[in-house]
């Protein structure tokens, strides 16, 4: 029961942050949501301050596999790209709780050293991601540029959700980040590794 009862504790907690909009929450709210006793919820995570950083690490893992499938299925750089911005938006993702605790993540990154950590580590997986696939397509330089325009742009779709008077939808911010991919892979000249994957006309005007 201990695996099952952790996660429900992880997701109480995501629930009950995304409720108050930051992590002034105690373990008996989480608890209480969860259905289980304080002292079971110190029990198996010992403080709220661990909860919330198993809470942290739940999402990470959650986003990191959910980035996996999805590039796996993509088979062009081009595609990859466009997988990882799918992901970024992904409904889970977008859910109101999820977006609370991201934002309350980040506020207590303001103080907490280990939460800035693992926000480091979600931002430096983002950017090698994409950079990853641009410098397939485009000189390095070009690339960089663009890796940080593109995950600066994911962040800020992302961070405009918890305006409740002007929200973005899923695929509205996908079709934003993807004009941009767009518009400047267009501009920028194209790397010798591109060029090799673009496809070749055969006599008969087939695709090869």
């Amino acid at each position: 029961m201990e695996p099952v009862r952790r996660k429900a504790l992880v997701d109480a907690a995501l629930r009950v942050i995304g409720d108050h909009g930051s992590l002034a929450v105690t373990m008996s709210d989480i608890a209480r949501q969860a259905g289980v006793s304080p002292a079971l919820a110190h029990h198996y995570f010992g403080s709220k301050e661990q909860l919330l950083i198993e809470t942290i690490r739940s999402l990470l893992r959650q986003l990191r596999s959910d980035t996996v499938v999805a590039l796996k299925a993509a088979r062009t750089p081009r595609a990859r790209l466009s997988a990882i911005i799918r992901v970024s938006f992904h409904a889970d993702q977008f859910a109101p709780e999820t977006i609370a605790a991201w934002l309350a993540f980040y506020a207590e990154a303001q103080r907490s050293e280990e939460t800035r950590r693992f926000l480091v580590i979600y931002a430096r997986r983002l950017r090698s991601n994409l950079l990853a696939d641009l410098k397939a397509l485009l000189p390095a330089d070009a690339a960089e540029r663009i890796a940080e325009g593109a995950a600066a742009m994911i962040d800020g779709l992302y961070i405009r959700q918890s305006l409740k008077s002007a929200p973005i939808g899923i695929e509205a911010s996908i079709a934003l980040t993807e004009d941009y991919l767009n518009a400047l892979l267009a501009t920028a000249s194209p790397s010798p590794r591109r060029e090799k994957e673009r496809p070749h006309r055969t006599t008969q005007g087939q695709m090869t």
